[in-house]
């Protein structure tokens, strides 16, 4: 993994702009994987990234973290003709001086890292030095739309895969017209959290599903389709139980 820093700065000389770019790379180990139902980040860890990019006399310091994963499977005629899945992960640290911002962004989201991060874009914002400042975060609370009892991530790929296949069966047992079945699932889980040097701490963990089987039907009429989906904000559960 590397840790990847930019900065940016504008000013006006006979009405034209001016900007500046600086790009580093700093080598880290693999990231650890994170707990199903913890934070994306320790707050320790958040205080520790926002203090290295204040040290230099920065104005204002700000953490985006994001971790999102994703599965789908597509279960046509009895076959599985598609299974994926991905997991995208990472977090920017943002530095502003005056009317300069340094930015960089890692995918590991080791203390380690996050603070070499978050030092790389304090440099690129050109601080010069001065007070220390401690950060009192305070956390913003969002209502959540939905409780999450079993996150996706927590079950195996045979177990979705087994979903669709008793869909088919449900499908195929409505009667011998049915002559075609296809089952779509996927699902996916994104964590987002911010924080900042004003003492804001904000976490959104968003979790969807989905759910569909279509069918063809041939008789004396000749052919017909059918299709029905659901979709939730949920857990797999919400699923199972429809």
């Amino acid at each position: 993994m590397a840790v990847s820093a930019s900065v940016t700065s504008s000013s006006t000389f006979d009405d034209k702009p001016v900007c500046a770019a600086i790009v580093g790379t700093l080598s880290t180990p693999d990231p650890p994987t994170t707990t199903a139902g913890g934070t994306l980040i320790d707050q320790s860890t958040i205080e520790a990234v926002l203090a290295a990019g204040l040290e230099t006399g920065a104005d204002f310091a700000e953490v985006f973290a994001e971790d999102r994963r994703s599965v789908s499977a597509l279960l046509d005629d009895g076959r599985v003709e598609d299974l994926t899945s991905g997991r995208d992960r990472g977090a920017g640290v943002r530095v502003v001086v005056g009317e300069t911002t340094g930015f960089a962004h890692t995918a590991d989201l080791s203390e380690a890292s996050l603070v070499a991060a978050a030092r790389m874009a304090a440099v690129g914002a050109a601080g010069t030095g001065g007070p220390r400042r401690v950060v009192d975060l305070g956390t913003v609370d969002a209502t959540n739309p939905s409780t999450v009892a079993v996150y996706p991530e927590e079950v195996d790929k045979a177990t979705k895969v087994a979903l669709l296949q008793r869909a088919e069966e449900a499908a195929r047992g409505e009667g011998a017209a049915i002559t075609q079945v296809s089952a779509r699932y996927a699902d996916s889980r994104r964590r987002i959290l911010v924080a900042n040097s004003n003492g804001v701490l904000a976490e959104d963990d968003q979790v969807r599903s989905l759910f569909s089987v279509s069918t063809v039907a041939t008789g004396d009429t000749g052919m017909q389709t059918g299709r029905e989906s659901i979709g939730h904000t949920r857990r797999l559960r919400a699923v199972r139980h429809q």
